[in-house]
């Protein structure tokens, strides 16, 4: 007998290890997990950053582009309930991402050979279907807020170059007082709001702060935070809209159809 081979029954034991490991990472939805790690960076960005920003942006406009409580309690409330309403994204995605991965996790197990055979079921089906028009509705409603989110890089876009332009014309006041950044143009406050806008040096000033850069730096993050999740949630529609023509195909040709 040959020394150097292994024993028969350590063959059979690694052999039978490996394919359980293959079985294994073979009913991982790795695009699945890949959209759900990128929602969940997209929504981290997005609601952590963006509500950062807003409370900067309030105490921003509160101080160089109004002197009037009043003329600011509309857009202070609004920003309030921003604040509420990222509380509450922040805690659906993280709860429908799960939903989603688990999902991907069953319909992936489902599609793919367990145990010697094909499995579909009715269940599988009727929930991929639902998955699909609530994730499909989902890039809808986030391609809408990710174009709302460009609407503050913008304005604080405008605010840079506006100042970067007063720096070079410096040594001529006069012309660099007629270039102003009026917040009432871009509905933040009231027409009525007194003085509603930075002017000249004063704006240059504001430009300088360090509110200014922080805000605007969370702003952008928040932006490139809305767009991860757009691409998450596409990638989510196409992993599960994959998994259900599989689902349908194979309860199709009537593999093992039973909830």
């Amino acid at each position: 007998m040959d020394s150097s081979k292994p024993p028969h029954n350590e063959l059979d034991y690694t052999t039978g290890c490996y394919e359980c490991c293959m079985r294994c990472l073979g009913g991982v939805p790795y695009v699945s997990l890949v959209a759900t790690l990128l929602c969940f960076s997209g929504i981290a960005l997005f609601c952590g950053c963006g509500h950062q920003a807003l409370t900067e942006s309030e105490r921003l406009i509160e101080t160089y582009f109004t002197r009037d409580h009043q003329d600011f309690i509309t857009l202070a409330y609004l920003i309030e309930y921003f604040q509420y309403i990222i509380y509450g994204l922040a805690s659906f995605f993280f709860l429908y991402c799960i939903i989603l991965l688990a999902e991907g996790f069953y319909t992936t197990s489902a599609a793919r050979q367990s145990f010697g055979e094909f499995r579909s079921t009715v269940c599988g089906r009727c929930l991929s279907t639902t998955f699909i028009v609530i994730t499909y509705f989902l890039v809808v409603v986030w391609l809408l807020v990710f174009s709302l989110s460009a609407l503050p890089v913008y304005f604080f876009y405008n605010m840079a170059n506006t100042c970067h332009t007063i720096n070079i014309l410096s040594e001529t006041p006069s012309s660099i007082n007629q270039l102003c950044i009026d917040a009432r143009q871009y509905g933040l406050l009231p027409w009525k709001a007194v003085p509603g806008k930075a002017c000249g040096m004063t704006l240059s000033n504001v430009c300088k702060t360090r509110e200014f850069f922080l805000t605007y730096d969370l702003y952008i993050a928040a932006f490139a935070g809305a767009g991860m999740t757009v691409l998450a949630l596409i990638t989510y529609t196409v992993s599960t809209t994959y998994n259900f023509a599989v689902l349908r195909y194979l309860g199709r040709k009537g593999i093992s159809p039973r909830c």
